[in-house]
């Protein structure tokens, strides 16, 4: 099980943390932030991004492929608020730097898909919302 606490630290700021580490997270000026740390949708997107880079390294360390470097980029394009049942879109973009042929690159895209992270966002997905009882508690 994964667990996260979030926390309000004046303003629209918000430390996440594990209980060992801590991630800043905040809304642009834009929108009433600082921009003190990544938005909570650039923190989707990051986690996706690092989680297929992760896997992809170590995919290639296990088979012993000359991957020298990785680079996603994960776009995110929220679904239609006016065209129900338009899914969100999330599109990653891999750069692979190596001596790699057409053949591993390929193998590597389809692994691209496989992450953890991406396989959390496929769902099926069920969301449940409590409130904390006045101690503390869930």
């Amino acid at each position: 099980m994964i667990s996260i606490t979030a926390h309000t630290r004046g303003g629209l700021r918000v430390d996440a943390t594990d209980g060992e580490r801590m991630l800043v997270l905040d809304e642009t000026a834009e929108l009433g932030g600082t921009g003190a740390g990544l938005t909570p949708q650039q923190a989707l997107a990051a986690s996706l991004a690092s989680c297929t880079a992760i896997t992809l390294k170590l995919y290639c360390a296990r088979k012993a492929w000359p991957l020298q470097d990785v680079r996603v980029t994960v776009t995110i394009e929220p679904a239609s608020r006016t065209e129900p049942g338009t899914p969100n879109r999330f599109v990653q973009t891999v750069e692979l730097v190596g001596d790699l042929d057409a053949e591993q690159r390929e193998r590597l895209l389809g692994i691209a898909g496989k992450c953890p992270v991406h396989k959390l966002l496929e769902g099926p997905n069920v969301f449940e919302e409590r409130l904390a009882t006045p101690n503390g508690d869930a």
